[in-house]
C-alpha cells in the first residue's frame, strides 16, 4: 500500500483539521466578528501590552482587507513605559484604527479620583467607566485569559456589566454551544474575551508563528532594579527604591505590562520568541501571580475590583 493510497483511505474527502493554535485563532475572530454583528459601537480595549497586540491582530486579520470597524482604547495612567507606548502608537498607525486615548490624570483634576499612593492602577476603574460612558461604547473587548488569575477563570466569554458598569459572577448568562448572548439595556455593557481560552504558552506560541512584534522590554535586556515584597521591580522615575532596598543591575524581562509602579519583570535571558517560548513552557507560576503587585492586595483582590467595573 503507498503512502498516498493509505491517506486517502484514513482522510475522508473534503475534510481537514485545525492545529491547536489555528483553532484559538478561529474561535477567537468568530467572537470579535460577532460582537462586531450585535453590537452598535464596539471597542477594543489596547494597553499595548502581549494580548491587546494579539487581540488586535486578530481583528485586522477578521476583517481583511478592511479595517476594525470599532477603534481601540487605551487607559492611560500616566504611568507608562516608553517602550509600550511606543508599539501602541506604531501599531495604531501600521493598522489604521482610530486610537481614543482616556487618561486617568483627567479624572485627578476633575476630582472623581484621589490619589493615595504612587500607583494609579486602581483609579482605572472610574476612568475607563467614564470613557464607555461619554462615548456610548455598548460592548468593549478585553483580553483577559482564563488561566491568568482565578477571579478571571470565573468570566464567561460575554461578560455582562450593568448600568453602573459592576460585574456579578453569580448572574452571568450561559454560554452553551458557544452562543453568546449580547441582550442589554440602554447604560449596561459587555465585556468580550476572545483570548479566554488561550494560555500564555498559547499567546507567545502564536506570537512566533505570526511573527508578531511586541515592545522591547518583553525580551531580556539589562535594567537596573529592586526586590520589593518578594517581586523584582524597575527603577524608573515614576518608581523609587526605599532606603533599605538594594539596587542591582541585572538582565530581566517583563511577562506582562501595566502601570510602572506596580509591574514587576523577572531575571532572564531570554532574548528571543523561541527561547521566551521555551521559558514560558516550563513556568509554574501565571505571569499577574508573579509580576503584578496590583494582584496580592487581598485574596480575593481582583475579583472585588472587578466587581467593580475591573477590566
Amino acid at each position: 500500500m503507498t503512502l498516498s493510497t493509505a491517506t486517502a483511505e484514513t482522510i475522508a474527502p473534503g475534510s481537514y483539521e485545525l492545529s491547536h493554535l489555528r483553532a484559538l485563532e478561529a474561535e477567537a475572530i468568530h467572537i470579535i466578528r460577532e460582537v462586531a454583528a450585535e453590537f452598535e459601537r464596539p471597542v477594543l480595549l489596547f494597553s499595548g501590552g502581549k494580548d491587546s497586540i494579539v487581540m488586535l491582530h486578530l481583528a485586522v486579520k477578521a476583517f481583511a482587507p478592511g479595517r476594525p470597524p470599532f477603534p481601540v482604547m487605551h487607559v492611560d495612567t500616566g504611568h507608562n513605559f516608553d517602550e509600550v507606548l511606543a508599539a501602541r502608537d506604531d501599531l495604531v498607525a501600521s493598522t489604521g484604527v482610530r486610537l481614543v486615548v482616556a487618561k486617568v490624570q483627567d479624572d485627578i483634576d476633575a476630582g472623581r479620583v484621589v490619589e493615595k499612593g504612587p500607583s494609579r492602577n486602581p483609579l482605572q476603574t472610574v476612568t475607563l467607566l467614564r470613557a464607555i460612558r461619554e462615548n456610548k461604547f455598548d460592548a468593549a473587548f478585553g483580553g483577559a485569559r482564563r488561566d491568568e488569575e482565578k477571579a478571571r477563570a470565573k468570566e464567561r466569554v460575554f461578560s455582562f456589566r450593568d448600568e453602573f458598569g459592576q460585574w456579578d459572577p453569580k448572574a452571568q448568562r450561559p454560554e452553551l454551544w458557544n452562543l453568546y448572548n449580547g441582550r442589554h439595556r440602554k447604560g449596561e455593557h459587555i465585556r468580550a474575551f476572545p483570548l479566554s481560552n488561550w494560555t500564555e504558552f498559547d499567546i507567545w506560541s502564536y506570537i512566533g508563528e505570526e511573527n508578531i512584534t511586541l515592545p522591547s522590554i518583553y525580551y531580556a535586556h539589562q535594567r537596573q532594579v529592586f526586590r520589593r515584597d518578594g517581586m523584582l521591580l524597575a527603577v524608573h522615575p515614576y518608581l523609587r527604591p526605599h532606603d533599605d532596598e538594594e539596587v542591582f543591575e541585572t538582565s530581566v524581562r517583563f511577562r506582562t505590562v501595566g502601570d510602572v509602579t506596580c509591574t514587576g519583570c523577572v531575571e532572564s535571558t531570554a532574548a528571543t520568541v523561541e527561547q521566551v517560548i521555551a521559558e514560558t513552557a516550563v513556568s509554574r507560576l501565571t505571569e499577574r501571580g508573579a509580576t503584578r503587585a496590583d494582584d496580592r492586595i487581598s485574596e480575593a483582590g481582583m475579583e472585588d475590583r472587578k466587581r467593580e467595573g475591573y477590566f
